[in-house]
């Protein structure tokens, strides 16, 4: 993700979510981490301590996500709900049939920053979210994805 952007677009849950991480972080687990990082110093040497250089590595982490948490809270442009009824745009919720193999899929809408193609939320910016925004129940689209073209009907916008 790049953190260079001057804004990042998220759905009012993408915002809630993010400001519950950032404070579970900084509540519970990074308090965790330093508690371990104590406890694994009053074993002895650190320089052959698993313990010790396990939770250093995990409080890296952690602080990498504080940072970036802040960057995108602090820079974010909160979309509370869909902005045109009827068609898609970022927080609709897609109901798709791939006319190829006739399955059914389901989409949300959301800015790159919270984007999780496994949990069907997938990007404004991505090439399905692209080619969907604006368009309306019945339309069908064609998506150009590397393994080729793919072609969706928009069977529900919500």
């Amino acid at each position: 993700m790049d953190l260079t952007e001057d804004v990042f677009v998220l759905t009012r849950q993408g915002y809630e979510r993010m400001q519950r991480e950032l404070q579970e972080i900084l509540t519970v687990k990074r308090p965790e981490v330093i508690e371990t990082i104590r406890e694994a110093r009053q074993l002895g040497t650190l320089n052959e301590n698993f313990d010790y250089e396990e939770a250093k590595r995990q409080q890296a982490i952690l602080d990498a996500r504080v940072r970036e948490l802040k960057v995108i809270l602090a820079n974010a442009r909160v979309v509370d709900a869909p902005s045109s009824e009827g068609s898609v745009s970022i927080g609709s919720r897609v109901v798709v049939k791939c006319l190829e193999d006739d399955e059914e899929e389901e989409y949300v809408i959301v800015g790159p920053a919270e984007s999780s193609p496994s949990e069907g939320k997938i990007s404004h910016e991505s090439c399905v979210g692209r080619e969907l925004l604006g368009k309306k129940v019945g339309d069908e689209v064609r998506v150009e994805v590397p393994s080729g073209t793919i072609t969706f009907r928009i069977l529900s916008v919500s």
